[in-house]
């Protein structure tokens, strides 16, 4: 653990998390085995409990080239990033790390493995237990899809268990 982080229980984790999501965003981050690394913003998600366990549920678009990433892997980070970096999250939500390194461009300086950001008020380390894609069927409100899944792009989800969470001192 980095000197500017302690280490909590998730039953610790404090705020509103509606705000944490819909106000602050998060980069899901996560590293390929060959050790290249890309994050995106999301700003969906939910935090409880399932299966007896603390979890963090994300989701994400299957063009999304972290969608990748988080394939190739068990453990990704949910980073939730100091005051001051909305521009860089709106970077990270538009630009594709298929196109150019997005961490290196907004100066993010990248910590353990896996990996996460200095810059971050909070970091949750993720382990993946279940994925799966929206199913248009299963849509009771079927106004949904064609506000938010005009392309029929539905998210996949990924239910994670949380093993740790980092606040910055």
């Amino acid at each position: 653990m980095e000197n500017n982080f302690v280490e909590i229980p998730p039953s610790e984790l404090t705020g509103n998390v509606f705000s944490l999501m819909d106000k602050d965003w998060m980069l899901i981050t996560a590293k390929k085995p060959d050790g290249k690394i890309n994050t995106m913003t999301a700003a969906w998600g939910c935090y409880g409990i399932l299966w007896r366990r603390p979890v963090a549920v994300c989701y994400i678009r299957p063009q999304r080239y972290t969608l990748e990433f988080v394939n190739s892997t068990d453990r990704f980070t949910l980073n939730f990033l100091e005051d001051g970096h909305r521009k860089d999250m709106n970077y990270c939500g538009t630009v594709s790390g298929r196109d150019e390194d997005k961490i290196a461009k907004c100066g993010f300086t990248l910590l353990g493995d896996p990996p996460y950001f200095a810059e971050s008020k909070i970091v949750i380390f993720v382990r993946k237990l279940y994925c799966q894609r929206l199913d248009e069927e299963c849509f009771i409100d079927k106004s949904i899809i064609p506000q938010l899944y005009p392309e029929a792009d539905f998210h996949y989800t990924f239910v994670n268990q949380i093993e740790k969470v980092y606040i910055k001192k």
